[in-house]
């Protein structure tokens, strides 16, 4: 059993464009366990893949998504951003990290919706700060959360017991060996993102994280074959 789990960051980025149906695919076709996409709300309300609030960046639109409906979107980016329904039937049956860049209350609850309309729950997690693991946790119970947290100083005991999360998800500098030893006396997982050189994903490994997610899924596959040897 391979010591890290591989997840994809935003699928397969450094080949295919992110957050998008291909990207995921080539993510498994390389290796990867899981993936890790970004999710928000169109204007009517549809979760669809994107980590910017503007299409700018990916898609040279200078427009808030949030101000376009689905049918908008799909007209400027020729169908190239998936909703978050047909990014699950991509996955097939592979594990999906759902982060939620800026989640409130309604994209939560529309997104944790269609996750269980989908009948995803049990290959579904999620991660973001605590203010929309919060919301997580009162929309599903029985979610799987990776709570991310940009400090070494641990979470209090207070946010954990509302919380609930699986995983404590770190950037991938802060994970030493001593940090990833406190969690798991905590009984927590530990992921660290976003690691995408060889020589910071093998310290991660010697350190005992539990998941890396990374732009380089298939560099991350050859360090654990390499392991394995």
């Amino acid at each position: 059993m391979d010591p890290v789990t591989v997840v994809g960051h935003r699928g397969d980025p450094y080949r295919v464009r992110e957050n998008t149906v291909p990207s995921i695919v080539s993510a498994f076709d390389r290796g990867a366990d899981a993936v890790e996409v970004d999710v928000r709300l169109t204007e009517d309300g549809v979760p669809v893949l994107l980590h910017d609030d503007t299409l700018k960046r990916l898609w040279g639109f200078d427009r808030p998504l949030a101000s376009m409906t689905l049918e908008e979107l799909r007209e400027v980016t020729y169908d190239g951003v998936p909703t978050l329904r047909e990014a699950l039937i991509a996955a097939g049956a592979h594990p999906v990290m759902l982060d939620l860049p800026g989640g409130d209350e309604r994209s939560v609850r529309t997104i944790v919706g269609t996750v269980r309309e989908c009948g995803a729950g049990e290959r579904v997690y999620y991660c973001a700060g605590a203010v929309a693991m919060l919301q997580v946790r009162a929309a599903d119970p029985a979610a799987e959360i990776a709570l991310t947290w940009n400090t070494l100083a641990p979470p209090r005991r207070t946010l954990l017991d509302a919380v609930r999360p699986k995983w404590l998800n770190y950037r991938f500098g802060l994970a030493s060996r001593e940090l990833v030893e406190r969690v798991h006396r905590d009984g927590l997982l530990v992921s660290a993102w976003t690691a995408d050189t060889t020589w910071s994903m093998r310290k991660l490994i010697r350190n005992g994280v539990d998941s890396i997610t990374t732009n380089r899924v298939d560099a991350l596959a050859a360090v654990l074959r390499k392991g394995r040897e």
